[in-house]
Protein backbone atom coordinates (compact mmCIF):
# COMPACT_ATOMS: atom_id res chain seq x y z
CA UNK A 1 0.00 0.00 0.00
CA UNK A 2 1.00 3.49 -1.09
CA UNK A 3 2.06 6.22 2.65
CA UNK A 4 -0.21 8.49 2.31
CA UNK A 5 1.60 12.16 0.55
CA UNK A 6 3.16 14.09 3.78
CA UNK A 7 4.57 17.28 3.61
CA UNK A 8 8.39 18.39 4.68
CA UNK A 9 8.72 19.77 7.42
CA UNK A 10 11.93 21.17 7.48
CA UNK A 11 14.83 21.91 10.37
CA UNK A 12 13.31 25.29 12.25
CA UNK A 13 14.06 26.62 15.59
CA UNK A 14 11.25 24.63 17.59
CA UNK A 15 9.55 26.16 20.07
CA UNK A 16 10.57 24.51 23.48
CA UNK A 17 7.78 25.42 26.16
CA UNK A 18 4.53 24.15 25.10
CA UNK A 19 1.50 26.19 24.59
CA UNK A 20 0.02 27.42 27.59
CA UNK A 21 -4.03 28.02 26.57
CA UNK A 22 -5.68 31.58 27.55
CA UNK A 23 -4.70 34.98 26.51
CA UNK A 24 -5.81 36.79 23.84
CA UNK A 25 -2.76 36.71 21.85
CA UNK A 26 -2.37 34.17 19.25
CA UNK A 27 -0.56 30.35 19.82
CA UNK A 28 1.50 31.20 16.95
CA UNK A 29 1.10 32.72 13.39
CA UNK A 30 2.38 31.29 9.95
CA UNK A 31 3.18 32.93 7.13
CA UNK A 32 2.95 32.16 3.32
CA UNK A 33 6.43 32.48 1.90
CA UNK A 34 6.14 33.55 -1.72
CA UNK A 35 4.24 36.87 -2.38
CA UNK A 36 3.64 37.12 1.21
CA UNK A 37 7.49 36.91 3.33
CA UNK A 38 9.49 37.43 0.02
CA UNK A 39 9.02 38.48 -3.60
CA UNK A 40 7.48 36.12 -5.61
CA UNK A 41 9.88 34.23 -8.52
CA UNK A 42 8.54 31.45 -9.53
CA UNK A 43 9.88 28.25 -8.47
CA UNK A 44 13.28 29.51 -7.35
CA UNK A 45 15.61 27.56 -5.90
CA UNK A 46 18.53 30.57 -6.12
CA UNK A 47 19.01 31.61 -2.88
CA UNK A 48 20.35 35.21 -4.52
CA UNK A 49 17.09 35.69 -5.49
CA UNK A 50 15.39 36.16 -2.53
CA UNK A 51 13.91 39.44 -1.42
CA UNK A 52 11.77 40.01 1.48
CA UNK A 53 8.36 41.99 1.12
CA UNK A 54 8.45 45.59 2.51
CA UNK A 55 7.89 45.57 6.41
CA UNK A 56 8.40 41.23 6.52
CA UNK A 57 11.52 41.91 8.95
CA UNK A 58 9.48 44.46 10.82
CA UNK A 59 6.41 41.98 11.03
CA UNK A 60 8.07 38.69 11.96
CA UNK A 61 10.28 40.75 14.96
CA UNK A 62 7.43 42.42 16.18
CA UNK A 63 5.83 38.44 16.85
CA UNK A 64 8.94 37.54 18.13
CA UNK A 65 9.06 40.54 20.69
CA UNK A 66 5.96 39.51 21.68
CA UNK A 67 6.86 36.20 22.48
CA UNK A 68 4.45 34.34 19.33
CA UNK A 69 6.06 31.63 17.90
CA UNK A 70 6.45 31.84 13.73
CA UNK A 71 6.36 29.85 10.99
CA UNK A 72 6.28 29.25 7.12
CA UNK A 73 3.89 27.03 5.05
CA UNK A 74 4.49 26.71 1.46
CA UNK A 75 3.54 25.21 -1.90
CA UNK A 76 6.51 24.50 -3.75
CA UNK A 77 5.10 22.33 -6.85
CA UNK A 78 8.16 23.04 -8.42
CA UNK A 79 9.90 20.27 -6.44
CA UNK A 80 6.92 17.34 -8.64
CA UNK A 81 8.05 19.68 -11.66
CA UNK A 82 11.40 18.82 -12.05
CA UNK A 83 12.24 21.79 -11.32
CA UNK A 84 13.23 21.93 -7.61
CA UNK A 85 14.97 19.21 -4.88
CA UNK A 86 14.89 19.47 -1.18
CA UNK A 87 18.42 21.08 -1.68
CA UNK A 88 17.02 24.04 -3.45
CA UNK A 89 13.99 24.43 -1.15
CA UNK A 90 16.53 23.94 1.88
CA UNK A 91 19.19 26.90 0.57
CA UNK A 92 16.08 29.06 -0.18
CA UNK A 93 15.00 28.80 3.48
CA UNK A 94 18.59 29.56 4.91
CA UNK A 95 18.80 32.82 3.00
CA UNK A 96 14.92 33.64 4.13
CA UNK A 97 16.29 33.44 7.41
CA UNK A 98 19.66 34.83 6.81
CA UNK A 99 17.18 37.80 6.11
CA UNK A 100 14.48 37.53 8.17
CA UNK A 101 15.50 35.98 11.26
CA UNK A 102 14.63 32.54 12.50
CA UNK A 103 11.26 30.50 12.01
CA UNK A 104 9.95 28.08 14.55
CA UNK A 105 8.67 25.85 11.61
CA UNK A 106 8.55 25.21 8.35
CA UNK A 107 6.04 22.86 6.64
CA UNK A 108 6.42 22.80 2.64
CA UNK A 109 4.30 20.91 -0.07
CA UNK A 110 6.46 19.25 -2.53
CA UNK A 111 3.48 17.89 -4.37
CA UNK A 112 1.41 18.88 -7.77
CA UNK A 113 -1.74 19.89 -8.01
CA UNK A 114 -2.98 16.32 -9.03
CA UNK A 115 -1.48 14.63 -6.50
CA UNK A 116 -4.24 14.38 -4.40
CA UNK A 117 -2.31 15.06 -1.64
CA UNK A 118 -4.04 16.52 2.18
CA UNK A 119 -1.21 19.40 2.35
CA UNK A 120 -1.22 21.73 -0.48
CA UNK A 121 -2.94 24.97 -0.25
CA UNK A 122 -5.70 25.34 -0.04
CA UNK A 123 -5.82 22.01 1.57
CA UNK A 124 -5.10 22.66 5.39
CA UNK A 125 -2.69 19.88 5.79
CA UNK A 126 0.57 22.10 5.97
CA UNK A 127 -0.81 24.00 8.94
CA UNK A 128 -2.17 21.40 10.90
CA UNK A 129 1.06 19.97 10.38
CA UNK A 130 3.21 23.40 11.73
CA UNK A 131 0.34 22.96 14.41
CA UNK A 132 1.40 19.79 15.77
CA UNK A 133 4.94 20.86 15.64
CA UNK A 134 4.64 23.35 17.59
CA UNK A 135 2.24 21.79 20.18
CA UNK A 136 -0.58 24.77 19.25
CA UNK A 137 -3.85 24.58 18.65
CA UNK A 138 -5.15 25.35 15.48
CA UNK A 139 -7.99 27.57 16.23
CA UNK A 140 -5.81 29.57 18.31
CA UNK A 141 -3.35 30.01 15.13
CA UNK A 142 -3.45 32.76 12.46
CA UNK A 143 -2.46 32.18 8.44
CA UNK A 144 -1.25 35.22 7.08
CA UNK A 145 -0.98 35.55 2.75
CA UNK A 146 -1.23 36.57 -0.23
CA UNK A 147 -3.86 34.65 -2.19
CA UNK A 148 -7.54 33.33 -1.51
CA UNK A 149 -5.75 29.67 -1.22
CA UNK A 150 -3.90 30.74 1.93
CA UNK A 151 -7.26 32.08 3.54
CA UNK A 152 -9.27 28.81 2.09
CA UNK A 153 -6.48 26.49 4.02
CA UNK A 154 -6.63 28.30 7.35
CA UNK A 155 -10.62 28.11 7.15
CA UNK A 156 -9.79 24.09 6.59
CA UNK A 157 -7.75 24.03 9.23
CA UNK A 158 -9.94 26.11 12.07
CA UNK A 159 -7.70 28.90 12.18
CA UNK A 160 -7.93 32.22 11.68
CA UNK A 161 -6.59 34.04 8.20
CA UNK A 162 -5.46 37.85 7.60
CA UNK A 163 -4.90 38.83 3.49
CA UNK A 164 -2.34 40.90 2.45
CA UNK A 165 -3.11 41.49 -1.17
CA UNK A 166 -0.73 42.22 -3.33
CA UNK A 167 -0.70 42.77 -7.45
CA UNK A 168 -1.71 38.99 -7.98
CA UNK A 169 -4.60 38.83 -6.07
CA UNK A 170 -7.83 38.64 -7.35
CA UNK A 171 -10.37 41.24 -5.88
CA UNK A 172 -12.90 37.73 -5.67
CA UNK A 173 -9.93 36.88 -3.32
CA UNK A 174 -10.03 40.16 -1.10
CA UNK A 175 -13.68 40.11 -1.00
CA UNK A 176 -14.09 36.78 0.28
CA UNK A 177 -11.60 37.01 3.24
CA UNK A 178 -12.49 37.47 6.38
CA UNK A 179 -9.77 40.27 7.60
CA UNK A 180 -7.13 42.06 5.71
CA UNK A 181 -4.54 44.38 6.03
CA UNK A 182 -2.60 46.87 3.61
CA UNK A 183 0.84 45.34 4.55
CA UNK A 184 2.52 42.81 6.65
CA UNK A 185 3.15 45.32 9.48
CA UNK A 186 -0.38 46.20 9.50
CA UNK A 187 -1.66 42.40 9.52
CA UNK A 188 0.56 42.15 12.74
CA UNK A 189 -0.56 45.06 14.67
CA UNK A 190 -4.09 43.74 13.81
CA UNK A 191 -3.00 40.02 14.91
CA UNK A 192 -1.39 41.63 18.07
CA UNK A 193 -4.36 43.83 18.73
CA UNK A 194 -6.18 41.23 20.23
CA UNK A 195 -8.78 41.49 17.70
CA UNK A 196 -8.80 38.02 16.17
CA UNK A 197 -11.07 35.64 18.64
CA UNK A 198 -10.12 32.04 18.50
CA UNK A 199 -12.26 29.92 16.34
CA UNK A 200 -14.43 27.40 17.80
CA UNK A 201 -12.41 24.06 18.20
CA UNK A 202 -13.54 21.52 15.06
Amino acid sequence: MTPPLAPWLLPGHVRRHPHVPGGSRPAAVLFDRDGTLVADVPYNGDPSRVTPMPGAREAVDALRAAGVPVGVVTNQSGVARGLLTRGDVQKVRLRVEELLGPFAVWAVCPHGPGEGCACRKPAPGLILAACRRLAVPPERTVVIGDIGADMEAARAAGARGVLVPTAVTRAGETAAADLTAPDLPAAVRLVLGSALPAREPR
